[in-house]
C-alpha cells in the first residue's frame, strides 16, 4: 500500500525539520546532509524520501550527484495555511498583555 504523506506529518518530525534548515540556505547532496546527524545513512535517506515525496525538497542531478534544494512555493503553501493561526494567537497574546498590565497597575 502506497501512502501518501502529510506535508504537516513531514515537518512533524524534528530530524527533516533539521534538514529543511540546512538545505534553506543552500542545496546540499545526502551525504552532506547526512554527515550533519548520528543517524545511520539509510535513516536520514528516508527522511529525504518523505520530504521529496511531500514536495518539500526537490531533486536536481548533477553529473553522479543528486542535490536537494527547499521547495519555497510548497513552503509558501505551508506558511499561508498557518498564517490565520498564528495571527490568531498573536491577538489573543495581546489581549492577554493587556489584562496582566491593568491587574499589575491596580
Amino acid at each position: 500500500m502506497d501512502l501518501r504523506r502529510d506535508v504537516f506529518q513531514a515537518i512533524a518530525d524534528p530530524t527533516r525539520r533539521t534538514i529543511l534548515l540546512l538545505v534553506a540556505s543552500q542545496a546540499m547532496t545526502a551525504g552532506a546532509i547526512a554527515s550533519n546527524f548520528d543517524s545511520a545513512r539509510p535513516t536520514v535517506s528516508k527522511h529525504l524520501q518523505i520530504l521529496t515525496q511531500c514536495e518539500l525538497l526537490r531533486q536536481e542531478q548533477n553529473g553522479r550527484e543528486i542535490y536537494y534544494h527547499l521547495n519555497a512555493k510548497k513552503m509558501k503553501e505551508v506558511a499561508d495555511f498557518i498564517e490565520p493561526f498564528r495571527a490568531m494567537w498573536e491577538e489573543r497574546f495581546d489581549k492577554l498583555e493587556v489584562v496582566m498590565k491593568n491587574y499589575k497597575n491596580t
